[in-house]
């Protein structure tokens, strides 16, 4: 299925958490979240997870990686199985383990919008080099640094990876990775938000001058506003936890959000609670506080 249309409740202004709300749903981000810097699930999260699932609260996982990276968290799949990657260009069914994963909604980038940002943030930050994110491919182009540990399907200038005639071309555009080697992180996200307009969604996550473009309206918060209206879940009764400018839109519309204690300043001002950092158990210990007032 695929869907591209924007989602207008998504975006709320912080306010302070609702807990006389009872939560049915966790929508927690991996990377500096969830995981600890050594990318593992501690034992103490594994089983506040499954305490939250056996409690009848639907885990999400809503991160900006490709279903492929998924393995990290393969293991602790309850209930639905379902995980939003891409930063919501993607709703994955984990069932199954690595490799045998299945699309359940796809949001994709228009190609046109993507060689429009490439263009336009190639004008207005010389040097930017691109990757390109598909359902089952990875492209980039050759001076794309090694800031995956994969080998890219082709080597090819962006213009060529993005033309009707393509290798994948039948296959949809997830988001498109841009990359500058000189740049101050937050400046560039300013820059390039300022030169792409409403052409595209764009964020970040990572520490390096690294920006991640996705089709106008998709974030992690539409996507799962779009996942919780199936359901019947308003976003009062969503917790969401993040670290990184890419969640400030999901913390924002949740109706309890979290900023890790290692968030970016952004995120903290954005969520309506703080919890302590990745390393220290952050998600857990609110999960905890949750569990432990219901019961």
């Amino acid at each position: 299925m695929r869907q591209n249309g924007p989602v207008t409740s998504a975006t709320r202004q912080p306010e302070t958490p609702a807990f006389t709300v009872p939560p049915r749903l966790i929508a927690t981000d991996l990377d500096g979240t969830l995981l600890r810097d050594d990318k593992s699930v501690s034992e103490r999260t594994v089983a506040a997870l499954a305490a939250a699932e056996e409690a009848g609260i639907e885990v999400f996982f809503v991160t900006g990686r490709p279903a492929r990276w998924m393995d990290v968290v393969s293991d602790h799949v309850h209930g639905h199985g379902l995980a939003i990657c891409g930063n919501g260009a993607a709703v994955v069914d984990l069932h199954g383990g690595p490799g045998t994963h299945r699309f359940v909604k796809i949001r994709e980038l228009a190609r046109e919008n993507a060689l429009d940002a490439v263009r336009l943030l190639r004008d207005a930050a010389p040097g930017t080099v691109y990757a390109v994110e598909q359902t089952y491919g990875f492209y980039q182009e050759p001076a794309y640094p090694k800031l995956h540990m994969e080998i890219p399907d082709l080597l090819a200038p962006a213009e060529q990876l993005l033309a009707p005639d393509a290798p994948g071309a039948q296959e949809p555009v997830l988001k498109i990775l841009a990359y500058h080697p000189e740049l101050d992180p937050d400046a560039f996200l300013s820059l390039a938000r300022l030169a792409v307009g409403d052409r595209a969604t764009i964020t970040r996550s990572s520490p390096s001058a690294l920006l991640e473009i996705s089709g106008p309206g998709v974030s992690k918060a539409s996507t799962l506003a779009l996942c919780c209206a199936e359901r019947g879940i308003s976003h009062e009764e969503v917790v969401a936890f993040g670290d990184m400018p890419n969640d400030v839109e999901m913390l924002t519309w949740a109706g309890q959000s979290y900023a890790m204690g290692n968030a970016h300043p952004d995120v903290i001002a954005a969520a309506s609670g703080r919890t302590v950092a990745n390393n220290d158990d952050g998600v857990a210990v609110v999960i905890e506080r949750i569990l432990a007032q219901r019961s």
